[in-house]
């Protein structure tokens, strides 16, 4: 029995989307991961939808009018929010492309020639077009690989839109795949109209199986992941274990010059290992959502082969050792997160008493820390206050945030304090 097979995968940013390309275009020499692929028979791919360069540059040119519209809010925004339009792409919660992947079991090939290939794959192409809503200058490339076991036709899209901005009132572009495809009902709903287009066509095609979309990410491949995954959060730990070490030996250094009402005195090199402890920090809140991800996956791919492959005895105990091995990566999670609020709340004590008894190029350097951490999400507006409060920099700090009027009290007159020269300085 035949099957028509269809599926659509995210790509999230434009080092994805190289790497894609690349694969896609057959750049390589080589490609020891894919056996399959015979790169003397790569001269037999079909383009159905060309591109002549590298696909990010392909992307900008198909996204010009995006990027010309971010350039223009980047002129508004303030130094410390202004982003170029990559990293506005990639770090957005949009993907910057979607590539689907159409093909079926391979006996359905064994009797078609090229042009037979060719009419299945333009058959996709009127999917594309007619079912899904694409129009042709969204589509960044597609071609059938017929230098693999089964021929496939990779087709790559990239859904601009333009959708109303609330806010503005007015319509701005943006990349959304919802646009297109919703969710995974109606990704099965699309499925079961790409199986009809193929009937009404003359293809004798079976649908495929519901529900085994997910079929495709072997468990070599899903473990390959986890392993990585498994690795960066050790090597995060490590770095956060050693510059904590670093931080609590240099404190020592501190220990006999303890802060009192007129003198505190820091090395600058225990302020830079605090600095060290907060951007391993920020690293690891950056990798919360990929961990997080990456438990969803497993567990879709754990409920999926229960249901699909329970009389596979192998399978099964791969994912139970999938299931295992999530739930220590979990526990490491929760002790990540757990050593990041202490470091955290460390930090906003730590930068609180540079205000309070820092001299004032101290309280500089201090208050564009905390802009810096409060950019980055480290800390929100009631760290703010909490650390401002009461300091001469109290207003600057509350103007940053934008904190209520009702919020702001008289700041405390700190000027009586006869500093000297070297207190908490930083240079030394």
């Amino acid at each position: 029995m035949n099957y028509a097979i269809f599926r659509s995968e995210p790509i999230m940013t434009t080092n994805d989307l190289a790497q894609i390309g690349a694969h896609n275009q057959r750049d390589k020499k080589a490609y020891k991961s894919n056996p399959d692929i015979d790169i003397s028979r790569s001269k037999d791919n079909i383009e159905i939808v060309p591109l002549d360069c590298k696909y990010v540059k392909g992307f900008r040119e198909l996204t010009k009018e995006y990027e010309k519209q971010h350039l223009e809010k980047m002129k508004t925004e303030r130094p410390d929010r202004q982003r170029t339009y990559t990293q506005m792409v990639n770090q957005s919660r949009n993907c910057v492309a979607d590539e689907m992947i159409f093909t079926a079991t391979h006996e359905f090939y064994e009797d078609k020639d090229e042009e037979d290939i060719k009419e299945w794959a333009n058959t996709c192409m009127e999917f594309v077009y007619e079912d899904l809503g694409y129009n042709k200058e969204q589509v960044l490339h597609a071609t059938v690989h017929m230098d693999e076991k089964t021929p496939h036709l990779h087709c790559v899209v990239v859904p601009l839109v333009k959708k109303l901005d609330k806010r503005m009132n007015m319509e701005r572009w943006t990349i959304s795949k919802k646009q297109y495809i919703k969710d995974k009902i109606h990704l099965s709903e699309l499925q079961d109209k790409y199986h009809e287009r193929l009937v009404e066509k003359g293809y004798e095609l079976e649908r495929g199986i519901k529900g085994s979309n997910i079929e495709h990410q072997k468990t070599k491949e899903l473990k390959k992941t986890t392993r990585y995954y498994e690795n960066k959060v050790e090597a995060i730990n490590k770095n956060l274990d050693q510059f904590m070490n670093n931080l609590e030996e240099k404190m020592k250094s501190n220990k006999n010059v303890p802060f009192d009402k007129k003198h505190i005195i820091i090395e600058k090199e225990t302020f830079d290992s605090m600095n060290s402890v907060i951007k391993e920090t920020k690293k690891a809140m950056d990798f919360q959502p990929k961990i997080e991800q990456l438990f969803n996956e497993v567990e879709d791919f754990t409920k999926s082969h229960q249901v699909l492959e329970k009389e596979n005895n192998n399978l099964h105990k791969e994912v139970r050792s999938l299931e295992n091995r999530n739930k220590d990566l979990s526990e490491e999670n929760n002790k990540l997160i757990r050593q990041i609020e202490t470091i955290i709340k460390a930090a906003i004590e730590f930068f609180k008493k540079l205000l309070q008894k820092g001299n004032e190029m101290t309280k500089e350097a201090t208050v564009s820390q905390v802009k810096t951490y409060y950019n980055n999400d480290l800390i929100n507006d009631k760290d703010i206050f909490n650390i401002s409060k009461g300091t001469t920099k109290q207003d600057e700090l509350f103007e940053y945030v934008e904190a209520p009027d009702y919020y702001k009290e008289r700041v405390r007159d700190y000027d009586e304090y006869d500093y000297d020269k070297d207190d908490y300085d930083l240079s030394r």
